[in-house]
């Protein structure tokens, strides 16, 4: 399974994410270099698309499902998945804490092949939020996170597909929207899933922005060149290791 090495599973239920393998699924596979998914970050906290990869790969995929994240999943968490789906779940950790609540409808498959290509193809679209949607969004709203302590909290998502026999699904934008409260911001992401170019359905994300202030375009294009920094960076080094 292509999610092995970015997670270890012991009797089906009890996964451990380090912060390494967390780190190394944001950038091989979603592309998302947020800060707080390096391993040395204060803050760490596991990729929301990585766990909601391992639902899918482990419980499997329903044509209607939302994902409702509850908590950060930092360093040195035993996260237990239920032995069995049913409509309603939670991805919990061994002192009973709450991560993730799952609800699910409608037909499921445990096709491996087209799990991996539907969970691929939303964490592809998922990790590129920053700084290709966000960036957009917040100067319209004449809005910015935080340049020193950016903080993009995933909260939600939800999806409906008509079918699940999936081949090569692509998600693209539908809608984008950003909802300003003081220093805190909701954005929400609305997608259309495609199958050899035809829609077969649709859904949402959702990301909590902290620290809001009033847009600057110079901080801004300093944060995005950090960013970009940042990936070459790393994609230099492992070409290099």
């Amino acid at each position: 399974m292509y999610l092995d090495p970015f997670h270890t599973i012991k009797n089906n239920s009890f996964i451990t994410i380090t912060p390494e393998q967390g780190s190394a699924f944001a950038k091989k596979v979603s592309d998302d270099f947020n800060p707080l998914h390096n391993p040395d970050s204060k803050r760490f906290c596991v990729p929301g698309d990585l766990l909601f990869s391992l639902v899918l790969a482990h419980l499997g995929l329903s044509q209607k499902m939302s994902f409702n994240y509850t908590g950060m999943v930092g360093k040195n968490v035993t996260l237990i998945l239920p032995k069995t789906p049913s409509q309603e779940f939670s991805i919990t950790d061994n002192n009973g804490k709450s991560y993730l609540n799952v609800t699910q409808q409608g037909k499921a498959t445990q096709n491996m092949e087209e799990i991996e290509a539907f969970s691929r193809a939303y964490v592809a679209f998922s990790g590129h939020s920053f700084p290709h949607i966000l960036i957009p969004l917040m100067k319209k709203h004449n809005v910015m996170i935080n340049p020193e302590r950016p903080m993009v909290i995933y909260e939600s998502m939800a999806f409906e597909v008509d079918t699940l026999t999936l081949k090569a699904p692509t998600l693209t934008l539908s809608d984008s929207q950003l909802e300003a409260t003081g220093k805190r911001g909701l954005v929400r992401l609305n997608f259309d899933v495609l199958e050899a170019g035809k829609k077969i359905g649709s859904g949402f994300k959702t990301m909590v922005l902290g620290g809001l202030r009033e847009y600057e375009q110079a901080t801004i294009d300093d944060l995005i060149a950090r960013y970009e920094s940042s990936k070459h960076a790393y994609f230099t080094k492992q070409k290099n290791a």
